[in-house]
């Protein structure tokens, strides 16, 4: 193999187990790390899965031993639990509902990594991301694009990236569909190629939100009320932080109409509840702004498309910013269930804005 390294970050999937393929299709070396972010304690668990189980250490290990290429699993422990488990908790405990992938992410694989990468003497970091790192000239800057398929596209969960960041990023996926992905891996005889997309938290295996936020606070905060926007009692809530914008399910009250979580109170331990016509508004505001290239951050007003959430359409609109460093994006229609905690996440076409916290 080449003397060129590049650190690819293994999940034991088929996406970056094809990425760490296309680093030796392109002449280069990779070496592999998988990140051992958490012990099941910190996530209040005892003995269930955790981030990366050992099937996907096995599966990553494995990838690696067929390719001919050294791997590692390395502790990122340090700093996981504040950054990612503990704001994730303090979110939902300030009535909002986290990405905490998003911070994995930020603070973790594009954070950590980097250290690690210069030790082994890597040029780039390449993880299996569907999205593209292009250098425009005529901006004199790197942007990040969204992926070939559109329907894989990550750039979501990776507006908050810099030019720095940008600039030793390798993402080989995103020129290519997941099922282009998984035909490169059977191609090669990689384990995992027919191996199913992971959908959970990492740390919330089980889905059960709440119980990683009580076992975390080592109490139960208990029940509050379900209240209509008048302030009329509807019935008893099994606790706020079980509840996000938007949701009908799980409420466990008879209406004539469909009732749907529309504000949250953690004061008073108090959901609002209300119909699907107030789950709509026009304004979205975000903190903790990053913009992405410097043609963006200079303008007083920019035309774009967004999304409130990872899932959600992309809707137009006109995007400002206050003296407070606050951004917001005035949409050309009513946008529904903007979730205070989620991401707001800016598009000039297929080029990334850049992105903040909705607040």
């Amino acid at each position: 193999m080449s003397d060129r390294k590049m650190l690819v970050a293994m999940s034991g999937g088929v996406d970056s187990s094809v990425a760490a393929l296309l680093v030796i299709k392109n002449g280069y070396s990779p070496i592999g790390i998988t990140m051992k972010l958490y012990d099941n304690e910190q996530a209040g668990m005892k003995d269930t899965k955790t981030c990366c189980s050992v099937k996907d250490v096995d599966d990553a290990r494995a990838v690696a031993v067929r390719l001919g290429f050294p791997y590692y699993v390395v502790n990122f422990k340090e700093g996981f639990k504040e950054k990612v488990i503990d704001k994730f908790v303090r979110t939902y405990l300030d009535g909002a509902t986290p990405n905490p992938c998003i911070d994995c992410n930020r603070y973790m694989k594009f954070g950590a990594l980097k250290e690690r990468a210069e030790e082994y003497g890597c040029e780039k970091i390449v993880t299996g991301h569907y999205a593209r790192v292009v250098y425009n000239e005529e901006l004199g800057e790197y942007c990040l694009l969204k992926s070939v398929d559109t329907s894989k596209d990550q750039t979501y969960v990776l507006y908050f990236l810099n030019q720095e960041q940008l600039s030793y990023l390798y993402l080989p996926l995103g020129d290519m569909t997941k099922d282009e992905a998984r035909v490169l891996a059977s191609e090669a005889g990689l384990i995992n190629s027919d191996k199913p997309d992971s959908q959970d938290i990492c740390f919330v295996p089980d889905g059960n939100y709440a119980r990683v936020i009580e076992e975390v606070l080592d109490r139960h905060i208990g029940e509050g009320d379900f209240v209509d926007k008048e302030g009329n009692v509807l019935g008893k809530n099994k606790g706020y932080y079980h509840y996000t914008i938007g949701q009908r399910r799980g409420l466990g009250i008879s209406a004539a109409e469909p009732l749907y979580v529309i504000e949250i109170i953690p004061e008073t331990n108090t959901v609002v509840l209300g119909s699907d016509d107030d789950l709509f508004t026009d304004e979205v505001r975000a903190a903790e702004w990053n913009f992405i290239n410097k043609c963006d951050a200079e303008k007083d007003e920019l035309r774009v498309t967004a999304k409130i959430r990872y899932r959600a359409k992309e809707a137009s609109g006109i995007l400002t910013k206050e003296e407070s460093g606050i951004v917001k994006v005035h949409f050309d229609q009513p946008v529904r269930a903007v979730t205070k905690g989620q991401s707001l996440v800016a598009y000039d076409g297929e080029r990334v804005v850049g992105g903040g916290i909705i607040i």
